[in-house]
Formats: structure tokens, C-alpha cells, sequence
């Protein structure tokens, strides 16, 4: 039986945080449709305070598309805390991310879904890996600087980490610390609770309406500050506890402590 658009929980929730991206929601959406056909999923769109009329034409979506949901903050507060709004916000058992600026291209949602299931449950999140990146040379270069310092500090084995597809268990989610700048971290967050992570290439795309909202220098300024804060959190956690609760009267089974 194939289940698609139900009332029940959904299985995946696919969380898409925007501003002012009036130009390049309507196709997106309609790509995520397509891309999920026959499987269960929501799709949560967070607007961070668009100015642009991106609340006018969700609203309008939203009337024929009971899978779509729009929650929207009254001032803009950042990238990071529209995916942790969304996230919050979700029901599905799987969350997806991506950006709604359309650079993203919804069609590598199975793979990434296919991969996570595939790893079981020590696996708690797929990142998407850009190839041909459609960004300019400067932008490039700044990337490849930062991804290779994060590499080096963090150890998570991910060659990219500023790409918006990301597939991550819901559970999983909600035990990973929050602060601005988070939802480039992940990756190094969830390994930091225990789990393995998993990678799937994807083709980057040019934006196609509007323009970038962050620069360079500003970005790679406060990143350096999240990376080091990062490596703390790491270097501070020891073990994620495996734990049983002890019914009275029944022998308990071993359980692994904290070292």
C-alpha cells in the first residue's frame, strides 16, 4: 500500500527555510512535490519575516496543498533559527532540509532517504555533498578554506558541510544543542551523540530569482567563532548512554555505563 499526503504522522517532513524567495518558492515546492511522490511526507515552510510578499504567495499554495505548512517569524532571525523552528515543528520521523532559495535540487530527497534507512539505526543523518558548484570564485574559495579547517578541528569526515540537503532522524535532532550558525554543524553534532553519518553527491543549480542574502567575509568571521565552540562541545561529551529501565522483580540486563 503506498501512502502519500495522509493525515496521520507523515514519515519525512521537509523543512524549508526562506527570505524573501517569492520568485523561487512556487517551483520549489512544486519540485519537492514530485520529487516525494508516493511517500508519506509534509513540507513546512518557514518564513523569516519575507518582506518581499513571500507570505501572500504561501498562503495562496497552502489553500490546494493540505501537505503544506507555513509558519512564519514576525522579524527575521536567521537561517539557523528558521530550520530549528521548522524542525520543532515537525511530525514526520525523518526530517529533510533544504533551501528555499531553489539552489537545491529536491530530486536527491530519495536517495538520501534510501541511504539513511539503509545505515540502520546507528546512522543519524545524510548530508548532501555539492559537485559543480554554481557559487562565485570567491565564495568557492572561502568554502573550500572553511571546509578544510572544520575537517581538520572537527574529524567529521564530511568534505561539505554549507550544503542545505540534509536528511536527519527527528529524535536525534532534538538532543543537539542550539545556537546561531548550528545548522552548518550537523554533521559534527550528531556524530558528538554517537551515530554515523551518511553522504549522497548532489549537483548544485544557479540561483534562479533574487539574490544571496550573506557575504564572505561576514560569514567566514562568525563561523570561525561556531567551529571552535563546536570543538568544545565535542571534546566535553564522553559517551551516548545505552539505557534500560528496571522493571521491580525482573533480573535487569547489563547496561552499558558512562566511561
Amino acid at each position: 500500500m503506498t501512502l502519500t499526503h495522509t493525515h496521520s504522522r507523515p514519515a519525512a517532513s521537509v523543512v524549508v527555510p526562506a527570505k524573501d524567495e517569492v520568485g523561487n518558492l512556487a517551483d520549489l515546492i512544486a519540485e519537492i512535490d514530485a520529487a516525494l511522490a508516493g511517500r508519506d511526507f509534509e513540507v513546512i515552510v518557514v518564513d523569516d519575516g519575507s518582506s518581499d510578499g513571500t507570505d501572500g504567495l504561501l498562503a495562496d499554495l497552502a489553500l490546494s496543498r493540505p501537505w503544506l505548512r507555513v509558519i512564519r517569524h514576525k522579524a527575521a532571525c536567521g537561517q539557523s533559527a528558521a530550520v530549528r523552528t521548522g524542525m520543532l515543528a515537525a511530525r514526520g520521523e525523518v526530517v529533510l532540509t533544504i533551501d528555499g532559495d531553489g539552489q537545491n535540487d529536491p530530486a536527491f530527497f530519495p536517495d538520501m532517504l534510501d541511504v539513511l534507512a539503509a545505515g540502520g539505526p546507528e546512522m543519524g543523518l545524510v548530508a548532501g555533498q555539492r559537485v559543480g558548484r554554481k557559487a562565485s570564485l570567491g565564495k568557492r574559495y572561502a568554502s573550500r578554506g572553511a571546509n578544510w579547517l572544520r575537517r581538520t578541528l572537527l574529524e567529521d569526515g564530511i568534505r561539505d558541510t554549507g550544503c542545505g540537503l540534509k536528511a536527519v532522524r527527528r529524535d536525534i535532532f532534538r538532543r543537539l544543542p542550539f545556537f546561531d550558525g548550528w545548522h552548518r554543524y550537523l554533521p559534527a553534532l550528531v556524530i558528538r551523540e554517537g551515530y554515523t553519518i551518511g553522504t549522497v553527491d548532489v549537483v548544485d543549480r544557479p540561483r534562479r530569482h533574487g539574490q544571496s542574502k550573506y557575504g564572505i567575509l561576514d560569514r567566514a568571521l562568525v563561523g570561525i567563532l561556531d567551529l571552535y565552540g563546536v570543538w568544545w562541545l565535542r571534546r566535553r561529551f564522553r559517551r551516548r548512554p545505552v539505557a534500560t529501565e528496571v522493571t521491580p522483580g525482573v533480573a535487569a540486563p547489563s547496561v552499558e555505563g558512562d566511561a
